[in-house]
């Protein structure tokens, strides 16, 4: 079933409070936040990039971005920020900032295959 960003706000909060007691300090937090995009940056720089696997390591980064907006939703939920209306104010800059920024930037143009 589809999830707004509300409906996930209420859910970590409900699943805090019922299985994890209590949130974490917030700078807790923003270093278990920072840990898991950390262990985002692994995932992708060996998919992606040049490093290669080591032997049990995941290679589906999707349960490490599940993890980041996890920490996320805890950080909004504890520090009052309403995330739905903070995305909506940040397509509203960016789309007011960058309108045409990135339709002139030569360096985004579409590759050529070879």
């Amino acid at each position: 079933m589809p999830q707004t960003l509300a409906d996930l706000q209420i859910r970590v909060d409900k699943w805090i409070h019922t299985y994890g007691i209590r949130y974490f300090s917030e700078l807790t937090n923003m270093a278990c936040l920072t840990e898991e995009v950390g262990e985002l940056a692994r995932v992708m720089a060996r998919k992606y990039g040049d490093q290669s696997f080591k032997k049990g390591e995941t290679h589906d980064p999707s349960e490490e971005m599940a993890d980041v907006l996890w920490v996320l939703i805890c950080l909004a939920n504890q520090t009052g920020v309403d995330l739905t209306k903070a995305m909506e104010q940040s397509f509203e800059k960016k789309t007011k900032r960058d309108a045409t920024r990135h339709l002139n930037n030569p360096k985004l143009a579409p590759r050529e295959q070879p």
